[in-house]
């Protein structure tokens, strides 16, 4: 069907369209832990609810409702692109971090190789090499009358491709988005990564933020502040709009935010910790503003907002990097990178006046691909034609207090060595379904089974007592594999890694 349908039909007297569209508002943060709130996702609270401060997280979840099995991939890039082209990572390839075209940016193994993976992202045109051919929703929301803005962090496609620019995604507005996955710097005194020519000093250096050079601002704000800037250009329109505020908040290079930093050493924290702490802050506070906005801009009843990470938060100390501990998840295990809950389970809630119940918590999975269907049916686009597969699955019923499909499964897959991590952390695939978790070690044919509902922090390994589960899965996870064509590592002689099904 053609893509502009939905826009026809918004024309037609009696049509779902002819009811005012919902604004819609995605705010996406980097890196955030699910532990790094005090808005507690466990059922209980814990230390690290205690030492953050994120009121307007809590005060959105007063409004909407907490998502507390919430799921994306372990690394940006496979999450982003999941989102933008609601297919499983295993589907579009995109299965480690993008920068510069047609290089990986995977780590060696003495043992494997890593598969040739979409080094260069997802593309919405086809015919560039090493990439994921897909239509955004985006694009279909802007079809569909939407004013479509972008402000942030993108990191869909590689430096020199069409998928690393937010405007041929659909956006209209693209305000510091581009190729890069993290900040050069947070700091306008170094005026976010440029020299005073304007010359860019780092491959990250975030670009249209020229007037906030040496301004103080600090770039959580000064984002928030074009965003802001933008809505307001909006309301002269009659156009709903969707924004993707997605923040480059709260990635390293953990700089101090200084509205927030003495508080946190005040509370006792290393100065690493209240660095870390004070991105977190930031972040809200940025959260915060857009709320304000939306109820004096008179849209609060007519405005859906989604807040969500795009993987776990670093567990630096836990195993691998040579730093002083600033963050971990606890009670969830290990951090980004790895296939544990730490590495996958986020932060989100979700508030759609009118649909959503205050204040309340859905404990159902989902992943990051469902956004894809969600945000289409929130906006009343049901019918759309694109060239990908759609593996998500819409999360509204969940949303309006139904139950999602009993038997539903979740795929993960990671054939790739992520920043020379420690072992456990990459080369390695996985399944969640009901309570059963199985975790697949290429290289060592390793599988590990876990009881999520009772063993949140995967300590107690049940593959040798429950074989006829772990075999069970093992064929659900290799079948779907091998149905999207999914990659796997080989070993230095060439013969491929076992799927999980082929490994006893």
């Amino acid at each position: 069907m053609n893509s502009y349908f939905p826009l026809l039909l918004s024309l037609l007297p009696g049509s779902v369209f002819a009811q005012k569209q919902p604004n819609i508002i995605l705010f996406m943060v980097d890196d955030m832990g699910w532990q790094d709130t005090s808005l507690p996702f466990h059922t209980e609270r814990t230390p690290l609810n205690n030492r953050y401060e994120t009121p307007n997280m809590e005060r959105l979840a007063e409004r909407g409702v907490m998502m507390t099995q919430a799921y994306a991939s372990p690394i940006s890039s496979p999450s982003r692109c999941s989102l933008m082209t609601g297919s499983n990572a295993a589907r579009h390839r995109v299965t480690n971090w993008t920068l510069r075209r047609g290089q990986s940016t995977d780590d060696k193994d003495s043992l494997v190789d890593v598969p040739a993976w979409n080094v260069n992202g997802i593309c919405p045109s086809n015919g560039t090499e090493q990439t994921y051919y897909a239509t955004s929703f985006v694009e279909l929301l802007r079809e569909a009358g939407y004013h479509t803005i972008h402000v942030g962090k993108a990191h869909w496609g590689a430096l020199g491709t069409p998928g690393e620019e937010p405007l041929n995604w659909g956006f209209e507005t693209n305000i510091g988005g581009h190729a890069g996955g993290g900040p050069a710097t947070y700091l306008s005194e170094r005026n976010y990564g440029f020299d005073k020519e304007g010359n860019p000093t780092s491959l990250f250096a975030i670009p249209h933020l020229q007037k906030y050079w040496g301004s103080g601002k600090f770039l959580t704000e000064a984002l928030t502040e074009e965003a802001v800037a933008e809505l307001e250009r909006n309301k002269e329109t009659d156009r709903p709009f969707y924004l993707y505020m997605s923040h480059y908040a709260v990635h390293v290079p953990i700089e101090r935010d200084m509205r927030y930093y003495d508080k946190y050493i005040a509370k006792g924290l290393s100065a690493k910790e209240a660095a870390y702490a004070s991105l977190v802050e930031g972040m809200d506070k940025s959260l915060g503003d857009i709320l304000d906005w939306v109820d004096r801009s008179g849209e609060a009843d007519n405005t859906i907002i989604i807040f969500m990470s795009d993987n776990g938060g670093y567990a630096t100390g836990n195993y691998w990097r040579d730093e002083p501990l600033y963050t971990q998840n606890a009670p969830l295990r290990c951090g980004k990178g790895s296939l544990y809950e730490g590495g996958i389970r986020e932060p989100m809630i979700v508030s759609w006046p009118g649909t959503t119940k205050d204040n309340t918590r859905c404990n159902d999975y989902i992943l990051i691909e469902d956004f894809y269907p969600t945000i289409l049916e929130m906006a009343g686009i049901r019918d759309y034609s694109v060239p990908q597969s759609i593996d998500g699955m819409s999360f509204v019923p969940l949303l309006k207090g139904k139950k999602t499909k009993k038997n539903r499964f979740l795929v993960w897959n990671f054939p790739n060595i992520w920043d020379n991590a420690g072992p456990g952390i990459s080369l390695n695939c996985a399944i969640r379904q009901g309570k059963w978790k199985l975790i697949y070690d290429y290289k060592t044919g390793r599988k590990e089974l876990y009881n999520i509902t009772s063993d949140i922090s995967e300590q107690n390994d049940l593959s040798a007592r429950k074989p006829h589960i772990v075999n069970k899965l093992s064929k659900q996870l290799g079948n779907y594999l091998r149905s999207v064509s999914a990659q796997r590592p080989h070993f230095k002689d060439g013969t491929p890694c076992p799927w999980p099904d082929e490994c006893p």
